[in-house]
């Protein structure tokens, strides 16, 4: 049996006055790629923001265990310094930060070595782009792969990456799976948000969520046979009003 390294136990969390996750459970196994599947609205994202520990997301009921410790009382910062981390859906913007500071602060030194191999694992020219600011002159796609840099600097234990083919082109993807692959070649754990069946063909295992609960799990082709042919069909939405969070 796999060793597990995440424990998320009934969890249930409102939003807005919605039930977004409804007695949530999973385990999620060390170095393994597992993903996280289902329609819009299921409850994928709020997840990785539960996990995380975000501002909004932490006034559930149900516990969060990592590696054996209940890390649900925990700040975000202090879940980081246990080595879990979050690739955003829409990576930030930072206006007067370097993509050479942020990529270093990744690594948490001096190393600008470890800068240049980080770039070069997601297939960015460190000549090219350690002098650049991290602001609306990169596309979406760059600043994607830039995030993920920083990530791999940053050699985390966990990482969590909501919906990582949004907004990108082919070759952004192509190079984010291959980073993908360099973190768990590491050990590390990647937990992939997602409704691409493309993005879910990289794991190594998938939960089934809809309406707030794991429906199933399993190997990756029972469940994407299931995803594709049941639920990509589906309307469904759960979803907080946009209200709930104006001003956060």
């Amino acid at each position: 049996m796999p060793k597990g390294i995440l424990e998320v136990d009934d969890v249930t969390l409102k939003l807005g006055g919605k039930t977004i996750l409804d007695g949530l459970s999973l385990d999620v196994w060390e170095g393994h790629v597992h993903a996280i599947v289902g329609p819009n609205g299921a409850g994928k994202s709020t997840l990785a923001s539960t996990i995380m520990g975000l501002a909004g997301y932490r006034g559930h009921s149900g516990t969060l265990r990592y590696r054996g410790e209940n890390i649900t009382g925990l700040t975000v910062d202090q879940r980081a310094r246990r080595g879990i981390t979050l690739a955003w859906q829409e990576p930030a913007r930072f206006e007067g930060l370097g993509v050479r500071s942020f990529v270093q602060n990744g690594a948490g030194d001096d190393d600008i070595g470890k800068a240049r191999e980080a770039l070069e694992g997601v297939g960015l020219d460190p000549d090219k782009y350690l002098d650049r600011a991290v602001d609306q002159t990169l596309s979406g796609g760059e600043r994607k792969r830039i995030e993920l840099a920083s990530i791999l600097a940053m050699e985390p234990d966990l990482v969590i990456m909501d919906e990582p083919d949004s907004g990108i082109d082919v070759e952004a993807l192509n190079r984010i799976f291959e980073a993908m692959r360099s973190l768990r070649e590491r050990g590390a754990t990647v937990l992939l948000i997602t409704h691409s069946m493309t993005v879910l063909e990289q794991a190594d295992h998938a939960f089934l969520i809809c309406c707030g609960r794991i429906v199933d799990k399993g190997d990756v082709e029972r469940i994407s046979g299931f995803f594709g042919d049941k639920c990509l069909p589906c309307d469904h939405k759960n979803v907080p009003d946009e209200e709930v969070f104006a001003g956060e």
